[in-house]
């Protein structure tokens, strides 16, 4: 049987990646710190686990989505770093390590741009905490040269499914507060999780691709076209705006950071997209629609 291995596999994405595997019948494991999973301790299981793997996907991570502390800090960039080393020993210990190692990054990894879309060759590094966490995880990851296995680091856009990022944004739209947020010029750039699941199987088909992709919809919208196509979808006819003072002092009471919904990502799938891969949900009102009618299924 076909297989694969999730690290950090419980999250959004991997729970929706360990279905469609299962679906195309690859033997799915996972390596994570809950109960029931490969331990990230246990070295001869991972090293077991990675042996005649076609591929190994790793998401491991803490959710950014909490006040940056000192000590979530420190949790943040160790999450990501940290599990990056431990998989890249495992694979040099194999006698027959998996062909691809697809590992996460972040589009955050670019400036907060209003004025030009980032792609993976001119795409200007910003600067800030969110930015040296990918920026290590990335250097953490190629510091390792594999001769028998592809590297492959996708620079991943806020993913858009039944879940994950969903569930606030469509709460605030159902209690009346879906305007724009801050300005609402900011860009937001974005994915539909099936078209993440299509971009990770299409670099497993063509192995002349290797190095950074960013995964995101080659059409980002401004965060006012988001809240406005989300209330379209959910036939809401009126949004609230939260201006930069009320989110900054929301953000103290709900432990998270406006960051994530204030900088400007606009970032392009320029290589992918010359590599030949289409996406299913290029625009943002079809991916909603199809979110938000499964939701209710």
């Amino acid at each position: 049987m076909k297989k694969v291995v999730l690290a950090g596999g419980t999250g959004f994405v991997g729970q929706d990646f360990e279905t469609r595997f299962e679906q195309l019948g690859y033997n799915v494991l996972i390596i994570s710190r809950q109960s029931g999973h490969i331990a990230w301790q246990d070295r001869t299981a991972i090293i077991e686990a990675l042996e005649g793997a076609e591929m190994l996907i790793n998401l491991a991570g803490k959710s950014v989505n909490c006040r940056y502390t000192e000590e979530n800090r420190r949790i943040i960039m160790d999450s990501r770093v940290e599990t990056t080393q431990i998989l890249g020993e495992a694979v040099l210990a194999c006698t027959q390590p998996p062909e691809l190692w697809i590992n996460s990054s972040t589009a955050t990894i670019y400036r907060h741009a209003e004025d030009r879309p980032m792609t993976e060759k001119d795409g200007e590094i910003g600067s800030g905490f969110s930015v040296e966490v990918a920026k290590a995880w990335e250097q953490a990851f190629f510091a390792f040269k594999l001769p028998s296995t592809r590297q492959i680091a996708l620079r991943i856009a806020i993913v858009l499914g039944d879940g994950g990022v969903m569930k606030p944004l469509t709460n605030l739209v159902r209690f009346g507060l879906g305007g724009a947020q801050g300005a609402g010029s900011q860009q937001f750039s974005w994915i539909h999780i099936e078209d993440l699941f299509r971009m990770v199987m299409y670099v497993q088909e063509h192995p002349e691709l290797e190095g950074v992709f960013n995964a995101s919809s080659p059409h980002p919208v401004t965060n006012r076209e988001l809240m406005s196509s989300l209330r379209k979808q959910l036939g809401v006819r009126i949004g609230l705006p939260s201006p930069r003072w009320m989110l900054e002092f929301g953000a103290v009471f709900i432990r998270t950071e406006t960051e994530l919904v204030l900088k400007s990502r606009w970032v392009i799938p320029d290589r992918m997209e010359k590599a030949g891969f289409t996406f299913h949900y290029a625009f943002l009102d079809e991916a909603l629609s199809d979110i938000v009618k499964q939701s209710r299924e």
